[in-house]
């Protein structure tokens, strides 16, 4: 369904900043939303499309299957929507038409891995599975979009429901921003089940919440030979051994204690016989920081302690990092505006008692990419039910998301966007075209 009248009046109207009254209490949104997306009608549709999804996963930039059914959901729910933004990503419009304009964002990709979760409904799809939960983050922003739908009388501006491909690495998040079609949104939201948290609670902070990331692969090459006699060899293997070792020493004898970091060697491959010295070691990995000045100095380290030590062995080295293929992600940093408001609103769908401080973690999201063009907030909601002893994690074969999940990530999504809404002065300034 095209939508050049939404598009027009997103590109055409200048919004001065809305102010957001994080002190009043929020209206009876909450409530009202977590009763509708509980229903058995609700719950079981949202199980339904979950189950569709899980079974037909789609790695990065290649989600056409699952861009459909999002596509299929909005015409039935007679949502508007914009198809293809970043290859294969969707933009829906609920409300007005005018400003305020407000986001909600889930990611669609799945990751290469065979499940071994045995189910009714696992994946039909050999070596891929949706390990990191965006089968239930998808389905979620689509309760979402029924639950504002239904309720669209209460809206008091737009709602732009962004279903972004890619996050796995590939930085679809930064396609999105780049396609101009979130131009004049003023604050986006987006979640991500914890398998750790319990069912029913919230968790996030203001400030730094998850790290910068980057990639980095490196050729270390010498002189391949017989095992027998290493003298008539350069040896990569131990050229590359030198290197994962004082790799390890940036973090424990460069920085800052108290400025969180990680790099971390998860690749090495090198050789092929037990008596044979290779000509070359690959070897590969990710790097991490909360500040950008702290990312860009351990870039530099990477490259130079890969050189040099690949030279004290008598080897030649090649480094990579691919950020034009493999964009770094930035720090993802909750507006520090929005984190009471969150607080308040997040209260009222699950309980003050619910809403839970968690430390920052080095794991990393494209959700920043929004977050440096627009002021974003990104929480987590927990799903264990304490049934299962055992606590499968995000990206392993093993991980089972709790469908019981589902009405609260979509109670809250709504929530957050209809209050704030609700809650947004805004004088608006139209330009002529």
């Amino acid at each position: 369904m095209k939508l050049s009248k939404w598009v027009s009046k997103i590109l055409i109207i200048s919004l001065l900043k809305p102010h957001i009254s994080t002190g009043v209490s929020v209206s009876e949104y909450p409530k009202q939303f977590l009763d509708f997306a509980k229903n058995n009608e609700t719950s079981n549709w949202m199980v339904g499309i979950r189950r569709k999804i899980h079974e037909h996963p789609e790695l990065a930039f290649q989600e056409f299957e699952t861009s459909k059914l999002i596509k299929q959901e909005l015409d039935k729910l007679g949502i508007s929507y914009e198809y293809p933004i970043a290859v294969t990503g969707v933009v829906g419009f609920i409300g007005s038409g005018e400003p305020p304009f407000v986001a909600l964002r889930a990611d669609m990709d799945a990751l290469s891995l065979q499940e071994m979760v045995e189910w009714e409904h696992k994946s039909k799809v050999s070596g891929k599975m949706h390990a990191c939960g965006h089968d239930g983050h998808v389905t979620m922003l689509l309760g979402a979009a029924k639950i504002l739908k239904t309720h669209s009388h209460l809206l008091k501006g737009t709602v732009v429901l962004v279903f972004q491909p890619a996050e796995e690495g590939g930085g679809g998040g930064k396609l999105v921003v780049d396609s101009g079609y979130l131009k004049n949104v003023k604050a986006i939201f987006g979640l991500h089940v914890s398998p750790e948290g319990t069912l029913g609670q919230v968790f996030s902070r203001s400030g730094n919440i998850l790290a910068g990331s980057g990639r980095f692969q490196a050729v270390i090459t010498g002189k391949g030979g017989h095992a027998a006699i290493p003298q008539h060899s350069v040896d990569p293997i131990l050229a590359a051994s030198n290197v994962v070792v004082s790799l390890q020493h940036l973090v424990s004898r460069e920085a800052d204690p108290l400025d969180s970091q990680v790099v971390t060697v998860s690749m090495f491959h090198g050789g092929g016989a037990f008596n044979v010295i290779p000509d070359s070691v690959t070897i590969g990995g990710t790097f991490r920081a909360f500040s950008k000045d702290t990312f860009m100095q351990l870039k530099q380290r990477i490259e130079e302690v890969i050189v040099g030590q690949a030279t004290v062995h008598r080897c030649n080295a090649t480094v990579e990092f691919g950020e034009k293929n493999r964009p770094f992600y930035p720090a993802t940093i909750n507006h520090e505006s929005l984190h009471m408001f969150f607080q308040n609103v997040a209260g009222d769908v699950v309980g003050v008692d619910n809403v839970k401080e968690m430390p920052p973690l080095m794991a990393a999201e494209d959700f920043s990419f929004y977050q440096e063009v627009i002021p974003g907030y990104f929480y987590f909601i927990g799903m264990n039910n304490g049934i299962n002893e055992k606590i499968d994690s995000l990206h392993s074969p093993f991980f089972q998301l709790n469908e019981d999940v589902l009405p609260y990530g979509a109670a809250l999504q709504a929530s957050l966007a209809a209050t704030y809404l609700s809650q947004s002065q805004h004088p608006a300034h139209r330009d002529e075209l």
